[in-house]
Formats: structure tokens, C-alpha cells, sequence
């Protein structure tokens, strides 16, 4: 092996892509007789250049410059080898001229890492994935911005005061036109994600040190919306004389009594629609969020609503359960719905999962382990944000409780208030 290393530098120019007079001054390294040309981005008079001395001839300004760059040059390209050499690391032509162009794992910027991601997770994460990790990226190159003056930085300088920083830009930053500013949980998402776009620059190596280590996420607890019984069935109920909310109405139900988001209903086909383990039909999909698969029971209201669409004009032609409508049209509508059905809520259609959590499910005494395999969740903590116990159930098993602890002082007690 190897133990000595022969290095050399030149410097020449391209007299053959010259054009008036004036051609691009290179830099040549050579390591072992392989060696590597570094544009040097400077052109030179063709007629102050000494081919033989590898410099500007005469005493002008233009040839005291030239000459005092080259040696600038040359005097970091040996230190990009003598750092090399101090390393122990290989050492090769290209090596050399990567760390003098900053192209070295080590000279590796935030925008190149948010490139490779993007290229990463382009066929692998959802659309709506993508979008949500393009808005944090465009909120990083904000702060870079606006606070840092910059457009990049180094990977190396990425540090726990820089995540700090950029939380604190997002907690005061708020965007045209929209309502408000962005919440501590909204902080908290983009956070996480810049997170996953660091994490893997320290697995790839780009990184030496996770600047996250020491970073915990603040997040405040929220009451996810859901619609209860008498909502429920008022939004079921109610006589919609206008074509395009009914069908979005059918949509949401069916959503609330399978739990299915919007994206998967869209999707399912006959094909989804399969005999479960007790011989009834069942929904055996994979949610597009997370390529999780999904088994659901069907019951008999949203069994109606699949045979209230199977000769729908609009499903023979894409073939799917349902009609297709985009998301926006969805929402948009279902706030037309909320509105003619008297709801004092932000009605959207991710409600209904929540509904179909709570309402459908936990209400009615089905063990979360069950509501988390029916929703699809990889994690049971996903599913306890859905786990709370609405009052009236509180008030049934605590009931309950009190007539198996003290039957009879219980009836004196009923008796006594009648």
C-alpha cells in the first residue's frame, strides 16, 4: 500500500476556447499522477500569459494581480491536501479539488441537504407529505432569509442555537393572509419535519453532530372536534335539495361510521369490498398516508350508502364506490352543510374520523386497541389523541357503577328525589 503521496500544482489556460484575446484561468492538481482541473472563474489576456512560468508575465496591474491569485490559490489547494494528510484520510486529485470547492462532506450546505431529501422522498412519501415538508422548506429559506441574511449555510455551523432561532422566527412569524398567526403546535410540525431532514444528514454522515440532541418538542394539548350523537343524525337526516351536498353529505357519513380518510374513499373500488373472518363484507384497503393496511367491518348505514352509489352514473365512469370530488370542493361544501344543518362547528371532513373514534366507537365501548387497528394507526398513541370519554358515557358507567357498588340505597335514593 501507498504510504507516500506525490502532489503537484499548475496553472494553464484554454487558449483553444479563448475569445477575444481572453481565455479561463485553470488550476491542475495532481496526486499520484491522477490529477483534476479546477476552474478557476478568471480570465486572462492571452498576451501577458507565460506558458513556460505558468504565470502572467510583466509588471502590469493586470499581471500582479493574476500572479498574486495563483499563488493565493496554490497556497489553499496544499492546504486542502495537508488537511487530507493530518486526517489520515485518502487522498486523491478529486478529493482535493472537491474540499477547495466546499463540495466535501464536510463543506456540505443546508440547501444541498434539502435537495437531497426532496430527491429522496419524492416516489416514497404521499403528495400531501411532500407539500407539508415544501411548506417547512420554504419557512427555513424564510428565516435564512430574512433573519440570517443568507440563503445557505454550512451543515457544520447547523447547531441547538439555530433550531432555537428558527422556532422563535416561526412563533413570530405570521403569513399574508392568513387569519392568524402560526400556532405552537403548527411550530411545533414544522419543527419536527426540519428535524427529519437533519436526522438524515447526520445518518448519511453529512453531519458530525445532531444538533437535536438536546431539542424537546412543546406541544399543547388539543380537543380534537367531533360531531355527537343528535349532530350526527341531524347531518344524516337532513334533506339536501342540491345534488352535489348530498353527495358530499353521503361521503362524510360513510367516513363517520368506517373511519376511512377522505384520500382512501376516494380510491376504493369493488376490489376493497372482501368477506371478513365472520362471513360479512368487510373493507380491506391501505391507507396512502402511511401505506398502513385497513380492515373495517361495514356497517349496515354505511352498507346503504355503498348500495345507494353502485349504479351511480358518476361511479360507473371511474370506476370507485363513490363519486370522485377534490378535497377543496369537499371542505368547502361541508361548511355550505354545517351551515343548513344549523352546526356551530368548522365542519370538515377529517371530523368525521374523529367522529367515527369517539362517537362511533369509544363511545359505545369499543377497547381503543380495536379503534387503533380500525384506524389504521401503527402506534396506540396515535390513537389515544382520539381516546376521550364524552360526558354522557362518564355519566353511564359512573351510573352503572353506582347500582353494582349499593343497588338498593340507590333505589331509596331515586325514590326519595321522585
Amino acid at each position: 500500500m501507498r504510504t507516500q503521496n506525490t502532489f503537484s500544482t499548475l496553472f494553464l489556460v484554454q487558449k483553444s476556447k479563448a475569445i477575444n484575446n481572453e481565455a479561463l484561468l485553470y488550476a491542475r492538481v495532481t496526486v499520484n499522477g491522477k490529477r483534476a482541473d479546477i476552474s478557476l472563474k478568471k480570465k486572462i489576456s492571452l498576451s501577458i500569459w507565460d506558458n513556460k512560468k505558468k504565470k502572467a508575465r510583466g509588471n502590469s496591474n493586470e499581471a500582479i494581480q493574476i500572479n498574486e491569485y495563483v499563488k493565493q490559490v496554490r497556497t489553499q489547494l496544499f492546504q486542502c491536501y495537508q488537511d487530507l494528510k493530518f486526517k489520515g484520510e485518502l487522498i486523491t486529485a478529486r478529493l482535493i479539488k472537491a474540499a477547495y470547492l466546499g463540495e466535501s462532506d464536510n463543506c456540505k450546505t443546508l440547501q444541498s441537504l434539502l435537495e437531497y431529501h426532496n430527491k429522496k422522498t419524492q416516489k416514497t412519501l404521499a403528495k400531501g407529505t411532500l407539500r407539508n415538508f415544501a411548506v417547512t422548506e420554504n419557512y427555513v429559506n424564510r428565516y435564512l432569509g430574512s433573519v440570517l441574511n443568507t440563503s445557505d449555510i454550512y451543515l457544520k455551523d447547523l447547531n441547538y442555537k439555530f433550531i432555537c432561532d428558527f422556532a422563535h422566527f416561526l412563533h413570530t412569524y405570521w403569513p399574508k393572509e392568513h387569519p392568524k398567526a402560526l400556532s405552537n403546535n403548527t411550530v411545533m410540525k414544522h419543527i419536527q419535519r426540519f428535524r427529519k431532514i437533519v436526522t438524515l444528514g447526520y445518518h448519511i454522515e453529512w453531519i458530525d453532530r445532531d444538533p437535536f440532541v438536546r431539542w424537546k418538542p412543546t406541544y399543547e394539548k388539543r380537543e380534537r372536534p367531533f360531531l355527537t350523537v343528535n349532530e350526527l343524525s341531524n347531518v344524516e337526516t337532513y334533506y339536501f335539495p342540491i345534488a352535489r351536498l348530498e353527495r358530499v353529505r353521503d361521503l362524510f357519513i360513510f367516513s363517520c361510521y368506517t373511519g376511512i380518510a377522505y384520500i382512501d374513499i376516494m380510491n376504493l373500488t369493488s376490489d376493497n369490498i372482501l368477506k371478513g373472518i365472520d362471513g360479512s363484507d368487510w373493507i380491506f384497503t391501505n391507507r396512502q398516508k402511511t401505506k398502513a393496511p385497513v380492515k373495517v367491518p361495514l356497517l349496515r348505514k354505511a352498507k346503504e350508502l355503498l348500495i345507494k352509489y353502485q349504479n351511480h352514473p358518476m361511479t360507473e365512469v371511474t370506476g370507485t364506490l363513490f363519486p370522485v370530488i377534490t378535497n377543496e370542493k369537499v371542505n368547502l361544501y361541508l361548511k355550505e352543510i354545517a351551515e343548513a344543518c344549523g352546526l356551530n362547528k368548522n365542519l370538515t371532513f377529517h371530523m368525521a374520523r374523529h367522529t367515527f373514534a369517539t362517537t362511533i366507537t369509544l363511545s359505545n365501548g369499543v377497547p381503543i386497541e380495536t379503534v387503533s387497528k380500525l384506524l389504521g394507526h401503527s402506534k396506540i398513541a396515535s390513537t389515544q389523541v382520539y381516546a376521550r370519554v364524552v360526558e354522557r358515557k362518564v355519566c353511564d358507567d359512573m351510573n352503572a357503577l353506582r347500582m353494582k357498588l349499593n343497588p338498593k340505597k340507590e333505589e331509596k335514593g331515586n325514590s326519595a328525589l321522585l
